[in-house]
């Protein structure tokens, strides 16, 4: 029995700047306690699937069904019935779910208590997450006491604790490493699975596709491909109203089609090849690591650096030096301290032992006035959550930096580090009308916009598909080769490892 059915969905976002279709007649259906991947690129609409199934936005045309409600209809009571009894929602924006004054324990068991579950039960239920995820000894910190990944894995369990009949999570893994990520796949699994929870996952992470029943693509806001987990990789493409059907960017590239081509009948089969004169190279993106020609002096210098939360040290003695010229990945585990250590390297908390000091400048022996204008003149950071103005567009974003950093080149300067990035089609679009991962791109164009001598990125892949990680790695990589800057990764990706010169290892 269908659960869920989507029928020639759009959504169309309309803004003073024009109209974005972040959906463009998607239809999809979802069997009672099948679990369902929907893969795509960042932009691609997986975000918007998933707020107009939980009620969060309502769908500008089409049809969006779940156990037999017609939620894109519901009167505010009823909606709200739906979404506290029937949903569990673990969205992009985790930290938005977790209040700062309770603890992990107190947040998971949280919706359990507004049911009137017993204290006895809801924190057992707590303790029992928390567990499974590999956060029982934390589990009375509050989140500022917590990486950024241990908020996500403290947010996934509190949108599970009341057993939900549907379960809808966006990116449940991006800011994790790898061993994790397994831990959480595994649990959501379990959990899902011991009460047939009807559940959709987006992501642009294939590894979520190992849970799942059956995952579908989607592109430019519809269906692209479907295929079962016992399938392999997807060998069959969606075919649409009117014929229309999305082939995959790899398959293009390796046929070095660019941006026109041409379609024949031959022998029983369509048969699609380049265009005369809009072939590409189908080498051409080549994603091997880009060398410095040399090494470049030490732009910052830590000795003995460590960091105490109570009584445990996120960072005992870590000592090393980072070189102009040169991409520097800081690696290691949730938990491990590497938004830690990069906060510590901005000036935004100091150690409590040890020196840093940046091109000279002995950092920790400064006042808060002095750490921030040492940050106007040398640094530029990026926060694993992107910090922009949402209603502000994507260029006015980068262009108030510049301005406030007094840098010239305005709407010039700002366009160029937004195409750097992928996004100069989407550059007068309003930041609350792009993706996650769109304004994760943002984030970065905006520090490169004001050529720091240290740029220091918190996960700057966590929400981007493979081809942009990929790009982003390659760009982060060139820009420190290019301009001399020492940049500095705080990842778990791999992609962004590849790229990288140097590796700071924690935990």
């Amino acid at each position: 029995m269908n659960v869920i059915e989507l029928r020639d969905v759009f959504r169309v976002h309309s803004t003073p700047e024009g109209d974005a279709a972040a959906l463009q007649g998607l239809s999809l259906r979802v069997e009672d306690g099948e679990v369902l991947t929907v893969l795509g690129p960042s932009g691609s609409g997986k975000s918007t699937l998933l707020r107009l199934l939980a009620g969060l936005e309502r769908p500008s045309a089409g049809l969006v069904r779940v156990y037999g409600e017609d939620v894109g209809k519901l009167p505010g009571r009823r909606l709200a019935r739906y979404r506290s009894t029937l949903l569990g929602y673990a969205d992009q924006h985790y930290a938005r779910a977790l209040a700062p004054e309770l603890t992990a324990r107190e947040l998971v068991a949280m919706q359990l208590g507004l049911r009137g579950a017993p204290a006895a039960e809801r924190y057992a239920r707590a303790d029992e997450l928390l567990e499974r995820v590999g956060l029982a000894t934390k589990r009375d910190r509050r989140p500022v006491e917590l990486s950024g990944g241990e908020q996500q894995r403290v947010a996934l369990c509190a949108a599970l604790a009341h057993r939900p009949k549907l379960f809808l999570a966006d990116e449940p893994t991006g800011e994790l490493d790898a061993a994790t990520a397994d831990q959480v796949y595994e649990m959501l699994d379990e959990l899902v699975r011991e009460h047939r929870c009807t559940t959709v996952i987006v992501s642009h992470d294939p590894e979520s596709a190992r849970i799942a029943d059956r995952i579908v693509r989607i592109r430019d806001g519809r269906v692209s491909e479907e295929w079962g987990r016992d399938d392999g990789e997807s060998d069959t493409i969606v075919v649409g109203r009117g014929g229309w059907l999305r082939l995959p960017e790899e398959l293009l590239l390796r046929a070095g089609i660019g941006a026109r081509a041409t379609a024949s009948f031959t022998e029983g089969a369509v048969v699609v090849r380049p265009a005369d004169g809009h072939g590409v190279e189908t080498a051409q993106h080549s994603a091997a690591p880009v060398r410095p020609a040399g090494t470049g002096p030490a732009i910052v210098r830590a000795e003995g650096l460590v960091r105490r939360y109570g009584r445990t040290a996120v960072l005992d003695g870590v000592s090393f030096d980072l070189h102009a010229g040169r991409l520097h990945a800081v690696t290691g585990p949730s938990g491990s301290g590497k938004t830690t250590l990069l906060h510590l390297l901005a000036g935004l908390a100091l150690p409590d032992a040890g020196t840093i000091a940046v091109e000279g400048v002995e950092l920790t022996t400064l006042d808060r006035a002095a750490r921030a204008a040492l940050r106007r003149a040398k640094i530029a950071y990026v926060g694993q959550q992107a910090g922009l103005v949402p209603h502000l567009s994507a260029l006015e974003n980068v262009e108030l930096v510049l301005s406030l950093r007094s840098l010239g080149g305005g709407s010039a300067a700002a366009f160029a580090a937004l195409e750097s990035v992928g996004l100069g089609e989407r550059a007068t679009q309003r930041v609350s009308r792009l993706s996650q991962g769109e304004r994760a791109r943002v984030a970065i164009a905006r520090a490169l916009g004001v050529r720091p001598r240290l740029l220091l990125a918190d996960e700057p892949t966590s929400r981007l598909d493979g081809a942009n990680a990929i790009a982003v790695a390659v760009l982060l990589a060139r820009l420190a080769r290019e301009t001399g800057a020492a940049v500095v990764c705080a990842t778990h990706d791999p992609l962004v490892i590849e790229q990288a010169q140097s590796r700071v290892s924690l935990g």
